[in-house]
């Protein structure tokens, strides 16, 4: 549906992945790498969604608007915006487990000492025990077993590993990211193994009720002082849409998203993304004009936007 409907191109990983070993996936846009102004990234949270989504709940029971990334994706394009979706939770290749030749039985059997008899017996009637068990539990009958993806066998390496091989090799000065929940703990973790990197690129972090926790991530203090400024989290609240919230931890602004539900945040905060993101940049355009030397930014929600 993204390669269809959004005109995205699907990437393999990791990039130099062989014919037979477990793959993965990201879509991009044509531009993705070389769009010289901005490209927009997209991470979802955990659990069964795939690229792309942000709720299967919300796919089956509302609609695709709000229960996938489409609209971010269309809408970013239309603003000139190079898109780059990840996809974080594929993260392992589940196969049929190959049962052990150990078990099979041996021609000579008569030849082989009696302790060795006694043992293939027992796993002879182990297997009897299992076949009745699954006669019992037909979901047993097939063992199977995941072959993790090469640097791509968690959401935080997966990531990490996209930043790396995409993100930081494209050619847009300015990197605005979308994450939520899981996705948010995702990009911490991305800020503290490439701080550097991630300081130089990335303008903007919108967050929808995100999970991380700096403290707990162990994040250093120009983290947390780089997350004040550059981010803002989107949470679940009975609060108007863009109502400062209590933040539980002092490391990034906290806004309503405007719904008590969980998976509704994204969809919900749209517009405010946006705008957060178009100041973000207007922000850092005027900094980088008035002054040749690099100055902190402010283009953190203030409580006058609210």
């Amino acid at each position: 549906r993204l390669e269809n409907d959004c005109n995205l191109k699907k990437e393999i990983l990791p990039v130099d992945a062989t014919e037979d070993e477990p793959k993965s996936f990201i879509y991009m846009s044509e531009d993705a790498l070389t769009n010289p102004e901005k490209i927009m990234v997209l991470i979802q949270g955990s659990g069964v969604v795939r690229a792309g989504q942000w709720a299967r709940r919300l796919i089956i029971n509302e609609d695709l608007n709000s229960g996938t990334q489409i609209p971010f994706i269309n809408r970013a394009k239309e603003e000139g915006y190079g898109v780059i979706v990840l996809n974080p939770n594929e993260n392992s290749l589940e196969v049929e487990k190959v049962p052990d030749p150990a078990n099979k039985p041996s021609p000579d059997a008569s030849d082989e000492p009696a302790e060795k008899r006694e043992r293939k017996e027992e796993r002879e009637n182990k297997k009897k025990k299992d076949f009745y068990e699954k006669y019992r539990n037909p979901q047993k009958e097939r063992e199977m077993e995941h072959i993790p993806i090469r640097e791509n066998s968690t959401p935080e390496e997966h990531t990490l590993y996209v930043w790396d091989q995409f993100i930081s090799k494209s050619l847009a000065k300015n990197v605005l990211i979308v994450a939520h929940s899981y996705g948010g703990l995702s990009f911490v973790n991305l800020m503290i193994q490439r701080e550097a990197e991630v300081k130089n690129h990335v303008r903007a972090v919108a967050m929808t009720d995100s999970v991380h926790n700096v403290w707990h991530q162990e994040a250093n203090k120009s983290i947390r002082d780089w997350l004040r400024e550059h981010c803002c989290n989107w949470v679940s609240s009975p609060e108007p849409l863009d109502t400062l919230v209590d933040p539980m931890l002092n490391d990034c602004p906290r806004v309503s998203a405007g719904t008590e539900k969980h998976e509704l945040t994204s969809w919900k905060s749209f517009h405010s993304i946006f705008k957060f993101f178009s100041d973000a940049l207007k922000d850092h355009e005027d900094e980088s004009s008035s002054s040749p030397v690099t100055t902190r930014s402010s283009h953190r929600i203030k409580n006058e936007d609210l």
